[in-house]
């Protein structure tokens, strides 16, 4: 096992991070930049590097700066968590010719995972079934045209190596596509350093459904169940839980037997996430594969028991899995709700601040409530970063008893200095449309 681990990310990513290194007897090194530097999350950190400037490009960006600093720490190990270089298939090339192990799958699956195209294709190559549309990008307006009619208007564009809804343009008609294919470019190469989209047959509606992934480098391959992601805002997750209410017991074991089956047969190590669209008229469609830890993993934890961070530096270490498939308990329901620090009465505008009080209770409700963040009362949301300040987990015996706990959590919560999602968050929880289970991603239950 590794003796020093430096964990290139910020904020709550970094602090939980740093507990699991802990677990397992290792030393977290942390890194900041200036506008991060005096924050308390440090204080979880053996040692901690100031890589430089606010600006994420000039520090949590910086490959160059992580790498030195892994280096003169004598960490032998790096932990991206999730963001910034977490899915960079240049930086674990780099981590592991400077021989440091890299607490993820290997470049070259980084490089296939990451963009979708060759994802599609090595899902569908796998036995997964892919959303109709284009194979590989689309390069010039003919070809989308072309592709588009074939698959049947709507048709959406995505950037090849995007996310967070950045280089998406929905298109109903051939004019749609026609004004937007030049700007879903644009901001593609704007936002991700390349103009490559794809085009795929647009689904109305649909549950975003996601299968946790266990691999190691033994050929052995394991699921944790499902998440269903389907609360959403400008295609970023608000609400998180599992077992999804959209599946049947045979339907999430078989889903979860092709998604473990898939990343073995693509060789992959390391925990991983493959995602899913559920369309309205049943067919479950592969979308794509996130190579690395999800925000929203603490969902999984409640419900399996099982560690995924101290799993992922254990498999980085070599170390064969210990689960098998037949020792994975599903335990209840949980729910997770991220709390940002945005006014969803204005259309999700940020709120960066001081935390006068920042307070969530864990002690209410009938069930179990963790709470993972990286602030107390007196720190400042930066403007500079994601506006995640902490995420709220309720577990319980049954769905409705962990909706009870959540909104027993969100009910107690004291969070004053900064604008917050908890009203949104409460408003959903207490909803007709949530409690039966009947929303889709184009919805917000109950807002």
């Amino acid at each position: 096992m590794f003796h020093r681990l430096l964990i290139a990310n910020r904020g709550e990513v970094a602090v939980r991070i740093a507990r699991a290194a802990r677990q397992l007897g290792i030393s977290p090194i942390g890194v900041t930049s200036t506008a991060d530097r005096d924050g308390s999350w440090t204080e979880y950190m053996d040692e901690v590097v100031c890589l430089g400037p606010a600006a994420a490009r000039e520090s949590y960006l910086s490959r160059e700066r992580i790498l030195q600093a892994a280096l003169q720490t004598h960490s032998t190990a790096l932990h991206p968590g999730w963001g910034f270089l977490a899915e960079d298939a240049r930086f674990a090339a780099l981590c592991r010719q400077h021989g440091i192990a890299f607490v993820g799958p290997s470049a070259a699956l980084i490089a296939r995972m990451g963009a979708k195209s060759p994802a599609k294709r090595a899902m569908r190559e796998a036995g997964l079934e892919v959303i109709p549309g284009s194979d590989g990008p689309v390069d010039d307006l003919e070809t989308a045209v072309a592709v588009a009619e074939e698959a049947g208007y709507p048709v959406i564009l995505k950037a090849d190596l995007g996310g967070g809804g950045r280089g998406m343009r929905r298109c109903d008609s051939k004019a749609d596509l026609q004004a937007a294919f030049n700007a879903a470019r644009a901001e593609a190469e704007a936002s991700f350093g390349s103009a490559s989209v794809y085009l795929e047959k647009f689904l109305t509606g649909g549950r975003h459904i996601e299968v946790q992934i266990l691999a190691d480098a033994h050929g052995n391959a394991i699921h944790l169940g499902e998440r269903d992601c389907s609360v959403q805002r400008k295609h970023q997750k608000l609400i998180e839980e599992s077992p999804s209410p959209a599946l049947s017991d045979a339907e999430r074991l078989e889903l979860g037997a092709r998604a473990a089956a898939a990343a073995r047969a693509v060789g992959y190590q390391n925990a991983g996430t493959i995602e899913f669209l559920r369309a309205a008229d049943g067919p479950i469609y592969f979308m794509e594969m996130n190579t690395r830890l999800q925000v929203e993993h603490p969902v999984t934890e409640m419900v399996t028991g099982v560690d995924l961070a101290v799993a992922q530096l254990e498999i980085a270490a070599n170390r064969p899995l210990t689960l098998r498939q037949g020792d994975v308990r599903f335990d209840g329901h949980a729910i997770e709700c991220r709390i940002n620090a945005e006014d969803p009465s204005c259309d999700f505008r940020p709120s960066p601040g001081k935390l006068e009080r920042f307070e969530i209770p864990t002690d209410r409700g009938p069930g179990r409530v963790r709470v993972e963040t990286h602030l107390r009362a007196g720190d400042t949301v930066s403007p500079h970063y994601d506006s995640l300040i902490a995420k709220i987990i309720a577990h319980g015996s049954d769905r409705s008893e962990a909706i009870a706990t959540m909104l027993a959590a969100l009910e107690g919560a004291e969070i004053t200095g900064v604008e917050t999602t908890v009203p949104l968050h409460r408003a959903v929880l207490s909803s007709d449309a949530f409690a039966s289970g009947d929303y889709d991603t184009t919805t917000l239950p109950g807002w």
